[in-house]
């Protein structure tokens, strides 16, 4: 690695060229890589310079002196500390211009992966207010700005809001989130309210103690909502007290849970949940079906545009109702659901056992009887034995997590002899990796982003793969 030198260097008039992943400015000074905090490509700034390695510097910007046309004003005052909505110093098009180069470049310019056709992003139709799923933490390390430390130490140290980058143990107090409608901005701030108001501890997570803990809150386009509130020291009477504040409070909350949680992380997948008010779930309606959605479930965080994600992969799978397809990585079965009434028979499989069952129960509700669905590894679970027992897939639709596929899966793609592979990803560098590695047995035809998280430098990528024998039969005729 190389030398690390703080500095306090002031570069003038630097030409911002691009964006990184993180979300900063990139410039070049002397033939150095100098990544710009707070810069938009196009800028032209007076750059501070506090860190230099070798090969690159980091910067803050100190000065703007040409704003690029491509900036505008953020809307939320948490931008630049909370780390969640990097790009919101950046038009919507210029987003969208910026994710679909990320995407051709991570699978041609880096990748080395040629792929014919690259349609345009899918833009979506929302950009605030999109998600349907946010999880707050609860903190007695409050995090303060550099412009607030003289003040920090007589204000209040107590927080709840998300956990501030490269700073594990601190907590940035979130006043309004625009990624959720209301009343989650309410939800939050009066629970806190009410919290202080009593004198309940808030979490520490060096001490490992404190009352509350975290907050998790879903809700659907069908206007339900689902609050789960974890506690760390198991008080009974102050839970009930929370509990029935939140239930008088907002009696619009659909499915109302509770945990104690005394383990080291705020996971609560292997812990059982206390319904406390309501049912205990919400649906979500994408087209003509219904999803069940329980407090451990796994579901599209962008319900609106999760619909046009999986119209675009159904569309490229190109089913006449004729073909046996396997959904990896199937998770609560919405794709498989989604695509089940123009195939001939699906097949499932996904790690995680209760999403497994979820599967089956939103198949049942939706009326979807050609499905079926398995649990396990997928390395282990998928290959030639499976395929042979439940029907040689002519389609594959692959969504793994942002790691990618196991080369084991890789390897059971390409001997399955299906005649199409859809490849949902979130995450363009690994998928462009395992599309190299599919490369021998499957041509990649078409790439179709879609912007699933406005504001962030995330984007979701579809690429249709066919058979290469198929590809090159066609390209004789």
């Amino acid at each position: 690695m190389g030398r690390t030198k703080k500095v306090d260097l002031l570069l003038e008039r630097v030409h911002i060229e691009e964006m990184t992943t993180e979300g900063k400015g990139l410039a070049r000074h002397n033939g150095v890589v100098v990544f710009v905090e707070g810069a938009v490509i196009g800028d032209i700034a007076d750059v501070q310079v506090y860190l230099q390695k070798k090969n690159f510097m980091e910067a803050r910007l100190a000065n703007l002196v040409v704003p690029s046309p491509q900036r505008r004003e953020p809307h939320c005052a948490h931008f630049g500390y909370c780390g969640g909505c990097r790009f919101q110093h950046l038009t919507y098009e210029a987003q969208l211009q910026w994710k679909q180069k990320h995407v051709h470049d991570c699978i041609e310019r880096i990748g080395k992966v040629f792929i014919p056709e690259h349609r345009t992003i899918l833009p979506s139709a929302q950009t605030t207010h999109y998600r349907n799923k946010l999880q707050f933490s609860f903190s007695n390390k409050r995090w303060f700005p550099r412009e607030m430390l003289a003040e920090a130490p007589h204000m209040e140290q107590n927080a709840v809001g998300f956990h501030v980058p490269n700073h594990f143990d601190k907590v940035i107090d979130i006043e309004t989130c625009y990624h959720q409608a209301d009343p989650s901005n309410a939800l939050r701030n009066e629970l806190k309210a009410f919290a202080l108001k009593n004198g309940y501890t808030f979490f520490d997570i060096w001490l490992q103690k404190g009352f509350l803990r975290n907050l998790t809150v879903r809700n659907t386009t069908l206007g339900q909502w689902m609050v789960i509130l974890q506690f760390y020291d198991n008080l009974p009477e102050q839970i009930e007290a929370t509990m029935q504040f939140i239930a008088n409070r907002f009696p619009e909350i659909t499915s109302l849970f509770y945990v104690v949680n005394q383990k080291g992380n705020d996971t609560f997948d292997d812990l059982e949940l206390t319904l406390y008010k309501g049912i205990p779930y919400i649906e979500e309606q994408m087209e003509h079906m219904r999803f069940r959605i329980g407090p451990k479930s796994f579901f599209q965080t962008n319900s609106r545009q999760a619909v046009e994600l999986y119209k675009a992969t159904r569309a490229l799978a190109g089913l006449t109702g004729e073909e046996i397809v396997y959904d990896l990585y199937t998770g609560t079965g919405t794709i498989a659901c989604f695509v089940a009434n123009q195939a001939k028979k699906v097949v499932g499989i996904e790690y995680v056992e209760a999403a497994v069952q979820d599967a089956w129960l939103n198949a049942s509700l939706n009326q979807v009887d050609n499905a079926s669905f398995f649990a396990g590894d997928m390395a282990q679970v998928f290959n030639d034995a499976f395929m042979a027992q439940h029907g040689i897939p002519d389609v594959i639709i692959t969504d793994p997590p942002r790691a990618g596929m196991h080369e084991l899966v890789v390897h059971a793609i390409n001997n399955s002899n299906a005649k199409r592979v859809v490849y949902v990803s979130c995450n363009p560098s690994t998928q462009a990796r395992d599309l190299a590695l599919m490369a021998e047995k499957y041509v990649p035809l078409i790439s179709q982003p879609v912007d699933m998280f406005p504001q962030t430098t995330h984007v979701e990528n579809i690429v249709l793969l066919e058979r290469r024998d198929l590809v090159e039969r066609r390209l004789k005729i």
